[in-house]
């Protein structure tokens, strides 16, 4: 006969139908990774036998099978009475003595191993938990603090009945488990006390896109629960995979999150058992708290390293649940299950892309998640108690959902919420039942109208937005398994670092262009000698604004290094090995003086297109300083996240002296051509720089055709004036002579050539005649990928 409870020491993964998912996982990893030094804390577990002896005791399986057969399961409107009748039928049993002396057997055990005031986490585990297919995430109870012998008893009774929560019941019946099949186990564990610290959890790829290279870290003060249910808006920190034995530093992106409240246990009486909702109480973090990041950088890493052990020893992705104790300072890993979204629903041989075709009123924002447009009636709802208002296909909005909102979430087409992050339970869901889902939004139950017709698109990036009325959208679908690859290599145009995990699933050859000014513009928003010499900022409207951006930064000049190289680095990092070509910075004066604090330090010229841009910029006393930092952060990014697949171009360098001497100020930056695999491409978009490739290659590893603006600089004509759209061709006789020599220059010295621009993708014939040409690569933007693909593969064909 089996016995009631198992010590983590003696359950494997495959005691899973005896103990449930979840504490067959805690004694898998207690057993097998604990030695390798991830810490799990102790525990035992009570056994499917014990819940079974349970109910034959008191003679109840016929009973709650008579219970359960009365649900309607077309529309579940009696589901809160049947699920209260089946928990009383529960409570109201005998707890038999035979498994309180199993349960007692392990409590002494544990008392005699870590102490005799020991408090215990009590955690509910179905044995059809935690399956491949089905989280059965957050539907059982947990017991927090429990301390004490008969509170433990009443803990486990708890749990037992829990497992007919309303919430479980009906995933039971939308998984198709059957309710009599199921047993439950209860995990008694050592408390790791996280309310003295911080909690969180952690996947092991990027849940949003199934990107595997990332281990996605989620936390905030206190515990665990505020960041499951999505009640606090968390940090965020994402560190890379690959490199994350070997670099300096792996962590490719931080976000502080506001961590508005700090969950803690309640006071309680001795000898007294609070349910889990009483046991805990939430409490305004304090703004100090608030500013500062729950984990250190050693930590994070520790906690990455971790993840990606327990990957690798569970062959698939995983959602983890970290604590840090706050009496020892020591990291733990208290929950660890199967990853279940993009490892099960993932259609890698369709990429979809939604496109808003009108623009609308924005009614609220927050983290988007799915990449996708939908539209539908906003039902705002404020407890799960009104369910039954929200009718299939409908917006459900709200300030945050838990696990007692399951029963209805399969209904929404899209899931708003006013607090929230990317692995807090809303989202877990929204991805498991395949709903839109803008998380965190701060205010949508007050902007958005109950029965107001919504537009909700995740499709630009991180960001999601809830649009007024029904607006019209295009989805273009392209099935990637059907889609040859070119000889020419097929590369991308990037600025956004949001879209970059989504983006690496094209059938691409790297970055062929990373604009920099884009980051910059976005991520960065202040110019960079107003960072480095904040003292001379005049404008009082320009200083209020950099210290709030850079409030966390004593020195302002390392806001702009750390912004731009995890912007560069989570771009890298998503294309990794392959080559991701960054442009230093190429906005012109009058560009630099939009941003923040930049009017003062630019020059007022007639004619920025071809005043100091580009390298010309860079040596120059103006901007020298500025470029110092952009080389800073580059440098960070190949040398302390080891992204060494980042090369660098130098725009707009109007003759070889001056790209010597860009070179050379590279080098005295740490950036030196050669070291650490680094190349330095150039781009070709003055006339100057096809007459003379054969010089510019002897400074350059690679050039970059920049046909707009050699267009622009060999005819005369301004790009951006229609008077002279006549005139402004690719097509133009002197713009190809160049472009050719450019190309028989380059073979001559064997140097790599790439193009940049729209044209092979609107005009076949252009990307024909770069291919004819020998071309090496040419890139796109990343809504013309398809078309510049069917283009080069066309004139490829051509040629044979």
């Amino acid at each position: 006969m089996e016995p009631f409870i198992k010590h983590f020491k003696d359950i494997s993964y495959k005691d899973m139908s005896s103990v449930g998912g979840k504490n067959a996982s805690l004694g898998e990893m207690y057993n097998q990774l604990n030695p390798e030094g991830i810490q799990v804390p102790d525990g035992y577990a009570t056994t499917s036998a014990a819940y079974w002896h349970f109910l034959e005791q008191n003679e109840l399986k016929q009973q709650l099978t008579d219970i359960l057969s009365g649900l309607d399961t077309n529309d579940f409107h009696n589901l809160s009475d049947i699920g209260k009748q089946a928990r009383e039928l529960i409570l109201n049993a005998q707890f038999p003595e035979d498994i309180r002396e199993a349960i007692e057997e392990g409590y002494t055990y544990l008392k005699s191993e870590y102490g005799e005031d020991i408090s215990l986490a009590v955690r509910s585990s179905a044995t059809a938990e935690d399956l491949p297919t089905a989280s059965f995430a957050g539907q059982l109870e947990t017991y927090l603090n429990v301390s004490g012998l008969q509170n433990l008893y009443k803990a486990c009774h708890h749990s037992y009945a829990s497992l007919f929560t309303d919430r479980a019941i009906k995933y039971r019946v939308d998984n198709e488990f059957e309710h009599m099949q199921v047993a439950l186990s209860v995990g008694v564990q050592t408390m790791v006390r996280s309310d003295k610290a911080c909690s969180g959890v952690m996947f092991t790829l990027d849940p949003d896109t199934g990107f595997e290279n990332a281990v996605v870290i989620s936390g905030s003060w206190g515990l665990g629960e505020n960041v499951v249910q999505g009640a606090v808006n968390t940090d965020e920190f994402v560190v890379f995979k690959p490199t994350l034995d070997k670099a300096k530093q792996p962590i490719i992106s931080r976000k502080l999150g506001s961590k508005a409240k700090t969950m803690v246990y309640a006071d309680k009486s001795e000898g007294e058992l609070l349910s889990p909702t009483d046991a805990i109480v939430n409490l305004d973090t304090p703004v100090e708290r608030q500013e500062q990041f729950v984990l250190q950088d050693d930590e994070v890493v520790q906690l990455a390293k971790w993840g990606k052990r327990i990957e690798e020893h569970y062959d698939q992705p995983m959602d983890i649940e970290w604590a840090k104790d706050g009496l020892n300072g020591e990291l733990y890993i208290v929950q660890a299950r199967p990853e279940t979204v993009q490892s099960q629903h993932k259609d890698e041989a369709f990429f979809t892309e939604y496109t808003l075709k009108e623009e609308g009123k924005v009614l609220c924002s927050g983290i988007g998640l799915s990449n996708r447009i939908v539209s539908g009636t906003a039902r705002v709802l404020h407890s799960p108690a009104e369910s039954d208002k929200l009718q299939e296909g409908e917006v459900l909005v709200t300030r945050k959902t838990d696990p007692d909102w399951d029963p209805i979430l399969k209904k929404a087409s899209a899931i708003i919420t006013e607090q929230g992050g990317r692995t807090s339970h809303a989202a877990i869901v929204a991805r498991e039942v395949g709903a839109v889902a803008v998380l965190g939004t701060d205010d949508a139950t007050k902007t958005v109208r109950d029965g107001q017709e919504v537009t909700v698109s995740t499709a630009g990036g991180e960001t999601g937005y809830v649009y007024e009325g029904k607006l019209d959208w295009d989805e273009k679908k392209t099935d990637m398994s059907k889609l040859w690859k070119p000889k020419t290599k097929a590369m991308l145009i990037l600025g956004d670092p949001e879209q970059a995990f989504k983006y690496s699933f094209l059938p691409n050859d790297g970055v062929g262009l990373m604009r920099m000014e884009f980051i910059i513009n976005n991520s960065i928003q202040i110019h960079p000698m107003a960072l480095k010499h904040f003292e001379k900022v005049e404008s009082k409207e320009a200083r209020e604004k950099i210290e709030q951006l850079t409030h966390h930064y004593p020195n302002k000049a390392d806001y702009f290094v750390d912004k731009l190289a995890e912007a560069t680095g989570i771009i890298a990092a998503a294309f990794y090995p392959k080559d991701v070509i960054v442009r230093m910075s190429d906005f012109k004066s009058n560009e630099y003086a939009n941003l923040i604090g930049g009017r003062q330090f630019e020059p007022d010229e007639a004619n920025p297109m071809i005043g100091l841009r580009g390298a010309s910029r860079y040596y120059h006393r103006l901007y020298q300083e500025g470029f110092e930092l952009e080389c800073r952060a580059m440098k960070k990014v190949r040398e302390e996240m080891g992204l060494t697949n980042v090369k660098l171009m130098i725009p707009f360098c109007r003759t070889v002296e001056e790209g010597k001497k860009v070179i050379d100020l590279l080098a005295d930056y740490g950036l030196k051509r050669g070291e650490n695999e680094l190349e330095v491409y150039v781009m070709v978009e003055i006339p100057s720089n096809a007459l003379l490739a054969e010089e510019f290659a002897e400074h350059f590893d690679g050039f970059s055709i920049g046909s707009n603006d050699l267009t622009q600089l060999t005819l005369g004509a301004d790009r951006d004036s229609g008077l002279l759209s006549d005139i402004f061709s690719p097509f133009d006789q002197a713009v190809q002579q160049l472009i050719v020599m450019t190309l028989q220059k380059a073979k001559k010295t064997g140097t790599k050539v790439g193009l940049c621009g729209q044209a092979p993708s609107d005009y076949p014939r252009f990307a024909a005649f770069l291919v004819e040409h020998g071309i090496d690569s040419i890139s796109f933007n990343p809504d013309a990928f398809f078309k510049g693909l069917e283009n080069m593969l066309e004139a490829e064909k051509q040629m044979q």
